[in-house]
């Protein structure tokens, strides 16, 4: 017992950087020269071994001592912040593929909300978005076990499972009596990050649903291939509702399609030296993969997050795009993955994110230029009735336009078919509910395109 206990002891003071063995041994040779808060880490070191050798001896049941071990670790790492964690074997594994593309799930980004486990966002396409999952939902149970107390990374742990395999959760949201169960397929989420189609002629539409390894190169190939198809681009929509970030050189890369020079994005760590000689670490703009020949306009809402929250923060500082929608997640922390052995790890925030005018992200977000509502796409559009209106084509005999008369008639019974389409709504709301989304008639999406339209019309003016 006592040799496992000097094993486990080892393993502490490695990770916390003694670089020796015995912490007793350490204390009394270097006492007298080591500062009191070195002398408070061996007198804290000395009261985990009493503990360990406490449990290990009077626990009702026989213990290991890795378990204690990686107990005590975890709960170290979780009193530092929502964003820091111990990565024990099977989370590390799960870990090092998440930001390849492709893993097994349900498709869902989660982080902690008032102590609740609180979905970020769902991701689309994925059997999680299509079951009903919205940004903002509190999961309370995870197959009928209580998620009060699980730490983020168990619960993604939790989540993951064999492709087929079913999984029951229980979500509370806002307007629920009481939580509902949502029972979800597992299946290989295989993410494709960059969407886009035309919105209007020679507008595009972009929607980045996360930060991974090909999101610059697929964006890049999407507008090589709008603009083979469709021409010119004369303005672009970009669109970062709900998506949770991910990797920083990618959200670099992305920024880079815009800007050609400047600062991006700047990171600040601990430093034991003076303020004013603490030095930032800076990312710049990539040069030749700028496009500043056409308007840009940037949707963001609560859900974007960490890398989103870079590139609209950069572009909206150098003045490139217009930031419309709402306030971003707030997430201006830095996280690195040290690998402390072939299948342990440990992911730990080493620094802030700042924009490039010095702006932290931090809890603040990233405020919009121009603040838009959200709105439920189904519900607004059941909202919307054809105000009656009264023009000279509705006065009774009226003459003809003799220029256009084909396309007066073709309004005309336009009109008529709305009209007779109207009177079956049980139909058409069915055929609503079901509907997948389509940009252009998103409500967030229709304002971008009118600024951005608006901008042009104005530049063009300006000029003449």
């Amino acid at each position: 017992m006592i040799r496992n206990f000097s094993i486990a002891l080892t393993f502490i003071i490695f990770i916390l950087g003694t670089g020796s063995v015995f912490a007793t041994d350490i204390k009394e040779k270097e006492k007298a020269k080591n500062p009191p808060k070195k002398e408070e880490r061996y007198e804290n070191l000395e009261l985990f071994q009493k503990v360990l050798y406490f449990v290990e001896q009077n626990y009702v049941e026989e213990v290991k001592d890795k378990d204690l071990v990686f107990g005590a670790l975890k709960g170290m790492i979780e009193t530092l912040d929502p964003h820091s964690s111990f990565l024990p074997p099977e989370i590390f594994r799960n870990m090092k593929i998440d930001t390849s593309g492709k893993f097994g799930g349900i498709g869902i980004e989660l982080g902690v909300k008032d102590s609740y486990l609180t979905v970020v966002s769902p991701i689309e396409d994925t059997p999680a978005y299509k079951a009903g999952i919205k940004a903002g939902d509190r999961i309370v149970k995870i197959n009928g076990e209580s998620t009060k107390g699980v730490g983020l990374e168990d619960a993604v742990n939790k989540m993951r499972g064999s492709r087929g395999s079913d999984i029951l959760i229980a979500v509370w949201r806002k307007g629920f009596d009481k939580p509902k169960d949502f029972k979800i397929t597992r299946a290989e989420i295989k993410i494709q990050t960059v969407k886009s189609e035309i919105i209007d002629p020679n507008y595009m539409y972009v929607r980045l649903t996360n930060f991974s390894e090909r999101s610059f190169d697929d964006m890049k190939t999407a507008i090589e291939k709008f603009e083979n198809k469709n021409g010119k681009i004369k303005g672009m929509v970009l669109d970062l509702r709900n998506n949770p970030g991910g990797l920083l050189d990618q959200a670099v890369d992305i920024t880079s399609l815009f800007l050609d020079d400047g600062i991006v994005v700047s990171t600040r760590g601990r430093s034991t030296a003076t303020e004013s000689n603490k030095e930032d670490e800076i990312r710049f703009a990539k040069k030749g993969f700028a496009r500043k020949d056409f308007p840009l306009a940037v949707l963001v809402n609560s859900s974007s997050a960490s890398a989103s929250e870079i590139v609209s923060g950069a572009l909206q500082d150098h003045k490139r795009a217009v930031i419309m929608g709402q306030p971003t997640f707030g997430k201006g922390s830095v996280q690195t993955v040290i690998e402390l052995a072939p299948d342990i790890g440990l992911k730990l925030t080493i620094a802030r994110y700042y924009t490039p005018s010095g702006r932290s992200i931090q809890l603040k977000g990233i405020q919009p230029d121009i603040l838009l509502e959200e709105y439920d796409q189904n519900v607004l559009d059941k909202a919307k009735k054809k105000l009656s209106s009264f023009r000279e084509k509705d006065l009774k005999n009226h003459m003809n336009n003799e220029e256009e008369p084909d396309e007066l008639s073709l309004e005309l019974q336009g009109s008529e078919d709305l009209a007779s389409s109207n009177e079956k709504p049980k139909d058409k709301e069915k055929i609503e509910d079901s509907k997948p989304f389509v940009a252009k008639e998103d409500y967030q999406v229709l304002q971008a395109l009118n600024y951005i339209k608006s901008y042009r019309l104005f530049e063009i003016k300006a000029a003449k």
